[in-house]
């Protein structure tokens, strides 16, 4: 099955967008593309997914185990007519000094020739060292093509082939001019996620028409189709168990980052998913637990405020004991208030505290949670300890003024979370932590969650709920 790791010499090379363009292009063509997102990522997945009609998959050494990023790049191939990497940063940036996180070693690890993005604004002969110097880096990694990005002009254009032409004999796969069609409107955390985009679909085909019309897609197939053949078998989906529970999952434009593969999860734990759009739905449908994920509720505050008797029935039914997970998005709604850029608005009032958006992140990167053994669905190892669990956070807001003795799931070992030391507040039946967890062999969060939604939903039917709630925030 053909697939192609797309990298780049340094982040913000413009890979992303040249990856949604060829998804597009491919796409238009007829084919099944299926998109992968090296790393920790939500905002560049759901562009790819929405590029190529296909979940994008993220595949991320520090939450996946080797064998697991195979399964997942195998299940997810399966079917389709080539299989699109696009990574992150640079194509030999990563954690470890061998670089075994890398997107190099990831090309490796599933076969994949790399097409590397070359960001060429200023540069003529210099490009050529620069190749060279990616090719002898690591001899083993098939750097198989350059797509030359954001070139000056077409007297720039032939320089830079000959140039790459004489010295490398790296063929050049495209060349894309600067041009405003190809920019995605940015923000704090990155591109502007396509859930906040009415004319996302808009800007895909024109991305998809100007990269297909500067790279050559037969050549670019062509690359593809050296990848190599992988041993492992697809991984069988997740045995479907009978939908018992139903759980409300906020969506819209305020709240999109959810992994596709998480919510398959919730859906084999025996969940049903309803959507909820905080902005604007006034009522919370007949639901036994709330997932509120990630998202930028700061852009969208002056609407969740104004949406009085959403908030007032979130708070009322998690001070009732429904159960809740919220992460980082889903914190700051469930707060007292929310400041940004000067203006504050009330949120729903859950957590005691108040949510205030900086210049700079608070906590971004991976993140080493431990267990404290308080919250409501603990991970515990073989020996019944408390685990330790792989996850990332990207969060420029904080959490001040929280008022009480507050309880904490998490010991934060890496990362920020809350406070620099605790994360996943406890609350009635309520954790929201500023973490993003992930659904993988080391964590899987999911199945905890409906099984402690489900027991809350067993005993409330025998009026034993309202005495087995877990401790509260505060007095």
């Amino acid at each position: 099955m053909p697939h192609v790791l797309i990298s780049a010499a340094h982040k913000s090379s413009g890979k992303t967008t040249i990856s949604i363009g060829l998804a597009a292009a491919l796409r238009n063509r007829g084919m099944t593309v299926q998109t992968f997102k090296k790393g920790p990522d939500y905002i560049d997945p759901m562009w790819l997914a929405r590029a190529s009609w296909r979940p994008c998959c993220n595949l991320d050494y520090y939450t996946m185990n080797v064998d697991e990023i195979l399964a997942s790049f195998s299940r997810f191939s399966h079917g389709s007519d080539i299989s699109l990497i696009e990574g992150n940063k640079g194509l030999y940036d990563g954690l470890d000094l061998d670089g075994g996180n890398s997107n190099a070693a990831l090309a490796l690890l599933v076969g994949a020739p790399v097409v590397l993005v070359i960001d060429s604004r200023g540069m003529t002969r210099g490009i050529a060292p620069l190749i060279l110097g990616y090719q002898a880096f690591n001899p083993k990694i098939n750097i198989a093509g350059i797509i030359l990005n954001k070139v000056g002009g077409n007297r720039h254009e032939r320089k830079l082939r000959a140039i790459i032409e004489h010295f490398t004999h790296v063929p050049v796969v495209g060349a894309v001019h600067r041009d405003e069609r190809l920019e995605i409107v940015e923000r704090h955390l990155g591109l502007m996620p396509s859930n906040e985009t009415p004319e996302a679909d808009i800007k895909i085909d024109a991305i998809a028409e100007l990269i297909g019309a500067q790279v050559d897609l037969d050549k670019f197939l062509e690359i593809a189709g050296q990848g190599a053949e992988l041993a492992s078998p697809p991984m069988a989906r997740r045995a479907q168990t009978s939908a018992d529970i139903t759980i409300g999952i906020a969506r819209g434009s305020a709240f999109g980052f959810y992994y596709p593969g998480d919510l398959e999860a919730l859906e084999a734990a025996g969940a049903r998913l309803v959507p909820i759009d905080l902005t604007s739905d006034s009522r919370l449908p007949d639901i036994d637990g709330l997932f509120i994920g990630g998202g930028f509720p700061e852009v969208h505050m002056q609407a969740l405020e104004a949406n009085t008797e959403m908030r007032a029935q979130v708070q009322c039914a998690i001070r009732r004991g429904l159960p809740a997970y919220a992460e980082c998005g889903g914190l700051m709604y469930l707060a007292r208030s929310l400041s940004w850029h000067g203006q504050t608005r009330q949120m729903a009032g859950v957590i005691p505290g108040d949510v205030v958006m900086h210049d700079r992140p608070t906590g971004r990167g991976y993140v080493k949670l431990r267990e404290t053994g308080k919250g409501p669905w603990p991970l515990l190892d073989a020996g019944g300890n408390p685990g330790k669990i792989p996850a990332h956070e990207f969060h420029y807001s904080s959490l001040e003024n929280l008022e009480g003795d507050p309880v904490f799931a998490y010991d934060v070992v890496r990362g920020h979370g809350i406070d620099g030391k605790h994360d996943g507040l406890v609350y009635q039946n309520l954790l929201a932590n500023y973490t993003h967890l992930r659904d993988v062999a080391a964590n899987r969060w999911t199945t905890r969650f409906i099984g402690f939604v489900r027991e809350q939903k067993d005993m409330k039917t025998m009026g034993m709920a309202d005495s087995n709630a877990p401790q509260q925030v505060g007095n």
